[in-house]
């Protein structure tokens, strides 16, 4: 198994910063065939009375005749932003162009709302009435149920898309990080490949545990990518960096194919997004 832990700062003049700055993957480049992205709603039977946005991504190179892999992120509408701090969609065409990540189905979704209609774009701003916590925060099966009875399916109509778990990854930052581990812990056999950005492995709805059981329950056939910064949050849910620490010891103890990478960011999407490109293609690797 794969163990490493990678501690990333970006130059700036002749010493270390904490400033990250995008590369140029994550920026357009002349000739790289654009993925077509769109914006759908779904409201939900499994998180009943919610109704979300969420986009679908798909890429130029995508083959209807072939299951394509699939990625499905958390806070979606951060993630698909092409001037955000992630860039995801830009990142995946520059890789794919490359054929240095597998043609993949982004799947970028945002947290329910207890409303019948959202005005306008779904972000960071509506939080009145948000069931972002329950959903993102909760150590439970349900979340997984949701991907797998509706969503996966409602994409699936369309789209001709891997079955395969080992095809499927899941990623998100700060709550939606640890959603992501969550669905992966619950159902390896829907997902197997996990990206967590400043992970909320805190006791927010007992996250905290996580390290314990990963010491001491079956292993699970899933990889797993850490990305957290020593400024992060420290607040009565607990210390993020510590815990995202006691993940990674607890992956290392247990021989996980693990990648942790450390800095010097705060809770925010900066260094996660610089080292994006090198999570994809370290994710998808063989």
């Amino acid at each position: 198994m794969l163990r490493e832990i990678l501690l990333i700062g970006v130059m700036v003049g002749a010493g270390f910063g904490e400033t990250y700055e995008l590369g140029l993957d994550s920026k357009r480049k002349e000739g790289v065939p654009l993925g077509k992205v769109t914006r759908h709603e779904w409201k939900s039977e499994v998180f009943e009375g919610t109704l979300r946005q969420y986009y679908l991504y798909v890429p130029a190179q995508y083959d209807a005749a072939k299951p394509a892999n699939v990625i499905v992120f958390q806070d979606g509408h951060a993630y698909v932003q092409e001037d955000g701090q992630i860039r995801a969609t830009v990142v995946m065409d520059n890789l794919i162009a490359k054929n240095e990540i597998p043609v993949s189905v982004g799947i970028f979704l945002n947290p329910g709302i207890f409303t019948d209609k959202i005005e306008g774009s779904q972000g960071w701003k509506n939080k009145k009435g948000s069931n972002r916590s329950v959903e993102y925060d909760t150590l439970s099966p349900k979340y997984a149920e949701f991907l797998e009875k509706e969503i996966l399916p409602e994409a699936g109509k369309s789209l001709n898309l891997t079955k395969d778990p080992k095809k499927r990854a899941i990623c998100g930052m700060s709550s939606g990080g640890i959603c992501a581990f969550t669905v992966a812990w619950e159902r390896p056999d829907l997902f197997q490949k996990v990206i967590s950005h400043i992970g909320s492995f805190t006791n927010i709805r007992g996250g905290h545990v996580y390290p314990a059981l990963i010491r001491k329950e079956d292993k699970r056939e899933i990889r797993v990518f850490l990305q957290d910064g020593e400024n992060d949050l420290d607040n009565p849910h607990g210390n993020w960096w510590l815990s995202n620490l006691q993940m990674e010891k607890a992956l290392k103890f247990r021989e996980y194919d693990y990648k942790f990478v450390g800095g010097k960011g705060e809770h925010n999407g900066k260094h996660g997004g610089v080292v994006f490109p090198e999570t994809l293609r370290w994710i998808w690797r063989k």
